[in-house]
């Protein structure tokens, strides 16, 4: 574990919306590509419910 710097929620959100430069020494598999595609999946439809919430409570008399 020596030399593996620990990412924060928010540094790994960045990373998931291509804000942020991967770590290029971070290790490369299939699995955990797979792993961050869906949480990136994930991510982008919490936000999209979260936006529509907000719209509909704003919009609803």
């Amino acid at each position: 574990m020596a030399g593996l710097m620990k990412e924060t929620v928010w540094q790994q959100i960045l990373t998931y919306f291509y804000i942020r430069k991967r770590d290029p020494n971070a290790p490369k598999n299939i699995d955990l590509k797979f792993m961050h595609g869906m949480n990136r999946i994930s991510l982008f439809m919490f936000l999209i419910a979260i936006i529509v919430m907000i719209v509909r409570s704003f919009t609803r008399h």
